[in-house]
């Protein structure tokens, strides 16, 4: 067997061997051996601008590493009135989204039962029903937010932040579509 791997490792031509129904892949001595329990050491490119690359540095244990820098905390939220509502504040999408989320379930739910429109729904009692809902919502809303909770840092898994703005973006689409489609047919949709 000795014979037959000195002939393969000086012809790689012949590299392959075929053992117990195996094939096996012999390396010419011409490559380098790989050492095992080999020194690696690790570095972070803000370290290496630091150092002057010339000079040899030695390789530390690991037990002797510094200790990690702490973690930043969370930045303060801001709970001032006018950034809570801004244009881009955490407010207005989000209670909106909440809103016609409400609102498409319920005008689909009462379309189904009572075969009612969007716009018959409105004159049959809908404009105090949306006051109310739209008064406790928002405030429901808004406690949170004042007192610096956000949604984004209660949320995980399916049911995210992201997951919640998605749906009432559609939400706020879908009942436009609805009264729009109901208005172009002249009559309910279902």
């Amino acid at each position: 067997m000795a014979a037959v791997s000195s002939v393969l490792l000086l012809n790689p031509a012949t590299a392959i061997t075929k053992r117990s129904g195996l094939n096996h892949f012999a390396v010419p001595s011409y490559l380098p051996s790989l050492k095992r329990n080999a020194i690696f050491r690790v570095s972070s490119m803000a370290e290496d601008k630091e150092r002057d690359s010339s000079e040899p540095t030695p390789s530390k244990p690991l037990e002797s590493a510094a200790p990690p820098k702490s973690i930043p905390s969370k930045p303060k939220v801001s709970t001032n009135f006018g950034d809570i509502l801004a244009f881009s504040g955490p407010g207005p999408e989000r209670i909106n989204g909440r809103l016609a989320m409400i609102g498409f379930v319920t005008a689909i739910g009462v379309e189904l039962f009572n075969g009612q429109d969007v716009f018959a729904q409105i004159q049959n009692g809908g404009v105090q029903w949306f006051i109310v809902t739209s008064a406790l919502l928002t405030a429901a809303s808004l406690i949170p937010l004042f007192k610096g909770v956000r949604a984004e840092s209660e949320s995980n898994g399916v049911f995210s932040s992201d997951a919640e703005l998605w749906n009432g973006r559609f939400a706020m689409v879908g009942l436009v579509a609805l009264a729009f489609t109901e208005y172009v047919i002249g009559g309910a949709l279902v």
